[in-house]
């Protein structure tokens, strides 16, 4: 090719990504409201914490990823407008995080601990939830945090039947 072509080639590239850069959200262009939370386990303890909250569909999209550092006692609510199945991944995602699967009611359904990093393997609430909580790698265990515990929020609140 001639260096003219591959100079015309190259501005063609440029001017591509120079339009669809607008069209992707960036990590600085997704923020995040908090509120307070708290997981009552069966046995009436109560942990609490400050969540994220993740309620669009940019917020959900994004959740955690790009992130390496998240305090101990902070977490990513996820919250999906309905009940259904949920799937996740860790694409993107440098922590270690366990999952809660959540009802509308606000009782943990089922439990994922110590998703990897950065993989792409679904992760399936197996059953039908409205809400996922997302806090770091090994909290479940070190709290004693169970299938059946409540987890309390203003948002789960707002949204029970």
């Amino acid at each position: 090719m001639s260096a003219h072509v591959l100079r015309l080639f190259g501005s063609a590239l440029v001017a591509l990504f120079l339009w669809l850069v607008p069209f992707r959200a960036t990590a600085a262009d997704v923020t995040f409201d908090t509120a307070p939370l708290q997981i009552i386990s069966a046995g009436g303890k109560v942990h609490r914490f400050t969540a994220e909250l993740a309620v669009d569909s940019d917020q959900r999209a994004h959740g955690l990823m790009d992130r390496r550092h998240m305090p101990r006692d902070r977490g990513m609510l996820f919250d999906f407008g309905q009940t259904r199945q949920v799937m996740m991944w860790m694409k993107n995602t440098y922590l270690p995080l366990d999952m809660l699967f959540i009802a509308r009611d606000g009782k943990v359904e089922t439990i994922r601990e110590n998703a990897v990093p950065l993989s792409e393997a679904i992760i399936d609430s197996r059953v039908p939830v409205a809400f996922v909580l997302e806090l770091n790698g090994g909290t479940v265990s070190r709290l004693g945090i169970a299938p059946g515990d409540i987890v309390d929020s203003p948002r789960i609140s707002a949204s029970k039947p």
